[in-house]
């Protein structure tokens, strides 16, 4: 190996210490050191850390990965035919199937062995789901329920949540897709009397999950508010569950281990599971939870396929639901479900109708009961989504309506004078408040949203913006130090699950004195109710006044404030924009320059995997 060509890798930053690692690691395995396999493994490396779960080697081939300088030749991928040889050599890949550290499959896709087994085994799980029948709906009592509990169609449109509710009784997975405020949330607890009127007395097992603690209150709360509502008897509603669980606790970790309690062999003691927020959902923890639901039970997956994608690697929900693309029902679906609600499905879609399949099992929430199909907040969301950046700006530089402000991020000086005034308006209300309930309705108001988390206009700059601002207006009294972060009004975000207190990655809180003026942390326990912490307990966290919009998934403010960086980054998408966006219920502003906006708005999430062509090839 040509040590000086590997420091010189290293050197650019091409790949990081672990890629190099990893990539010298394998190429040890081999008699003869080869670049070409060195190369092939830093890449899928590096993929990985980036959230990709395979590489395409097309992508790659006969690309310069280091220019000619100082005396070294220039670095260049291997022509394709010549790339996917060496690695078949090498005894480090090998094809699916085969027990090697890297997977090549037909299409000259490069995995870790891992990362293509869980992909492998995902799809073979919800091909087999789409192909299984459900044999146990009784069709007239279906029919019933569903007239009951959708009895508001006007008869002219196509109510998807029916839709919906009735795709979850007679598939074995079903996929719920929709923007904010399509009644995801609300769907779900239909989908539960529905269920439970079929069960006809029996007592179903039923396992509602979320990915993070704060997400899983959230539909708790929603499931417990929106039970009353519906239109069956009391003990129907009285038998509707409203535990809701981390995914990961509900699939019981082993300490110390990657792996669960319950998995391909020991399956979860349930006969439906019902997933939401499953757009945060990454490959490993989706193909773990596939697993580990008993063939006889249905799964549901309610999630916004348009936001962004997990933190970990994959881009899962997008891929199920084949983002960009719409697939009609088929006609044998659409006959179905003619039976049980006279909705003609056919002439709704107006799509080539295939033979049956997953897109029998997707159904997407269209109507928005939050915004309407003429608001600002709607309309610029969907014009974010379709990639229009012109149609974008210009909706954003009309001031006529107030729901939606653009700000130019012109000088630093300038910018930050406008924030500090911002931060005083949305956070002053919230830092007077001596109770905690009315505090957390207070701190729920306006929330600044981060497109990075470091730099200058990352959250962790901004909230110590925030604190600056904020203490020299006298509305908080700093601790003085970093050993005491500590203060009446600190609202903090918990960054680490903690079983044993009850505590979740992504739970807020908020710092208020007892009588004794004692400092505790309060949290939302539900039921308007709180569940009060000392300082010392608490598990890994830090101050929210701002945060990053992949930690603000799952929640909801009366005005949000984006800010994107005054350079282009290539983890600026449009998701971004839109999961930042759809975080608001009323107004919403952002900080941007307008190149990188309309950079932005005209770059997507792009994640390489081959879950999309395994479920829809």
């Amino acid at each position: 190996m040509n040590n000086l060509i590997i420091s010189n890798l290293y050197y650019k930053k091409k790949f990081s210490k672990i890629n190099i690692h990893f990539a010298r690691f394998m190429v040890n395995f081999s008699d003869d050191v080869d670049l070409d396999v060195f190369l092939a493994a830093a890449l899928v490396s590096r993929a990985a850390e980036n959230g990709d779960i395979c590489i395409d080697l097309h992508d790659h081939a006969e690309k310069i990965i280091l220019e000619k300088e100082n005396g070294h030749d220039a670095l260049i991928c291997p022509k394709i035919d010549r790339w996917s040889r060496k690695l078949l050599m090498s005894p480090v890949a090998g094809r699916p199937g085969q027990k090697r550290p890297l997977i090549l499959d037909a299409q000259n896709r490069l995995y870790l062995y891992r990362n293509w087994e869980y992909e492998n085994i995902l799809v073979e799980l919800i091909k087999k789901r789409v192909n299984d029948t459900v044999t146990d709906v009784d069709i007239t009592r279906l029919t019933q329920s569903i007239t009951k509990q959708f009895p508001e169609d006007d008869g002219k449109s196509i109510n998807w949540q029916k839709i919906a509710a009735v795709t979850a009784l007679l598939k074995k997975i079903c996929i719920i897709t929709g923007g904010p405020g399509t009644g995801k949330t609300f769907t779900i607890t239909k989908i539960l009397a529905l269920l439970t009127e079929q069960a006809a007395g029996s007592k179903l097992k039923i396992c509602l999950a979320a990915p993070t603690g704060k997400a899983a209150a959230r539909l708790q709360e929603s499931i417990r508010q929106t039970s009353h509502k519906l239109n069956c008897g009391d003990r129907i509603k009285d038998a509707i569950p409203t535990d809701v669980k981390t995914i990961h606790r509900m699939l019981r970790p082993k300490p110390e281990s990657p792996f669960f309690h319950y998995d391909r062999e020991n399956k979860l003691p349930a006969d439906i599971v019902i997933i939401d927020e499953a757009s945060m959902v990454d490959l490993a923890l989706m193909s773990k939870l596939v697993q580990a639901v008993p063939m006889s039970s249905r799964l549901v997956l309610i999630g916004d396929k348009d936001q962004l994608a997990s933190v970990e690697a994959g881009s899962v929900l997008g891929d199920i639901c084949d983002r960009s693309n719409l697939h009609g029902f088929s006609d044998d679906f659409c006959k179905r479900v003619f039976e049980i609600t006279q909705d003609n499905l056919e002439a709704a879609i107006r799509e080539p109708r295939p033979k049956p399949g997953l897109q029998d099992c997707i159904v997407v929430l269209l109507t928005s009961h939050r915004f309407t199909a003429d608001s600002g907040i709607g309309s610029l969301s969907r014009e974010v989504n379709r990639g229009n950046a012109h149609g974008a700006f210009m909706m954003l530089k009309d001031t006529a309506d107030k729901t939606i402000v653009w700000h130019e991020m012109g000088a630093a000086r300038d910018f930050f004078n406008i924030l500090a005034k911002k931060i005083i308006e949305g956070y002053s209300e919230y830092l007077k408040e001596a109770d905690p309930l009315s505090a957390f309705a207070r701190l729920n108001r306006f929330r600044i949203l981060c497109a990075l988390r470091v730099g200058p206009f990352g959250a962790t700059s901004i909230n110590k913006l925030a604190e600056q601002v904020l203490y020299q207006h006298g509305l908080i009294q700093l601790g003085g130090n970093s050993a005491n972060p500590w203060y009446k009004g600190r609202p903090i975000l918990i960054t680490r699950n903690d079983y044993g207190l009850g505590l979740f990655n992504g739970d807020i809180g908020v710092t208020l004195p007892d009588p004794d003026s004692k400092l505790y942390v309060f949290f939302s326990a539900g039921h308007g109710e709180l569940k009060r912490y000392a300082i010392h307990r608490l598990p890994e966290h830090e101050t929210v006044f701002a945060m990053t919009v992949h930690k603000s998934q799952g929640s909801e403010f009366d005005e949000v404030v984006l800010i994107l960086p005054d350079k282009d980054y290539p983890v600026l998408t449009r998701e971004l924009v839109y999961t930042g966006l759809t975080r608001t219920k009323k107004t919403f502003s952002i900080w941007a320059n307008p190149s990188v906006f309309n950079n932005t708005i005209k770059r997507t999430v792009s994640r390489t995997s081959g879950l999309r062509d395994g479920l829809w090839g």
